[in-house]
């Protein structure tokens, strides 16, 4: 697995770097078979660590963490916990429903865009209808089945996933709802 062990303006020290490689490496290999990459991000926000973890699966499925503490092994280690769980959970649903996936997902580029939203109360009204775009970034949309965009919507720990219906081939959406279920969009053709 290869490993990128970034601080954002942190020096990560070799013995960190090696903690880091040794722990992560054990948590994943146990649940995952096949993890690619990890990128672990260090920061500090005023007296506290924060430790952000992405490992990316062959599958093609991401799984994310993110933990705080007061000291920087503290917060890897929280973070390294959560991973495990994500990781540990995701294991047991491929048992549960007996479906391997032999090939990686597919994945399809997608444009993103970041808008500006409107900040001026002073205006009643906007001046024209066409929204302001800060940011332009290149996304991937998996072909996936929906339990599988529902495991990876909770591994990301993200409230909303698009992907492309294995079975249907056309773009559905699935979302976590306020009252804690999830939401499934599949558009007629």
């Amino acid at each position: 697995m290869l490993y990128q062990i970034s601080g954002k303006q942190i020096d990560v020290g070799s013995a960190l770097r090696t903690h880091v490689e040794e722990e992560l490496g054990s948590a994943v290999e146990k649940y995952a078979e096949r993890p690619t990459d990890a990128n672990i991000v260090f920061s500090r926000s005023g007296h506290e660590f924060i430790c952000e973890a992405t490992v990316h699966l062959s599958t093609g499925l991401t799984a994310s963490a993110k933990a705080h503490a007061n000291e920087i092994y503290a917060a890897f280690d929280g973070c390294c916990d959560k991973m495990e769980k994500q990781l540990r959970r995701y294991k047991r649903r491929l048992k549960d429903h007996h479906k391997e996936r032999a090939e990686p997902v597919e994945v399809f580029g997608a444009s993103t865009y970041i808008l500006a939203s409107d900040q001026d109360e002073g205006e009643s009204e906007p001046d024209t209808l066409q929204p302001i775009i800060i940011a332009e970034m290149e996304s991937k949309i998996p072909s996936l089945s929906v339990g599988e965009a529902v495991m990876q919507m909770e591994l990301a720990g993200s409230p909303v996933l698009i992907f492309r219906n294995e079975g249907k081939d056309g773009l559905n959406v699935v979302y976590r709802r306020d009252d804690g279920n999830i939401g499934w969009i599949d558009p007629a053709q």
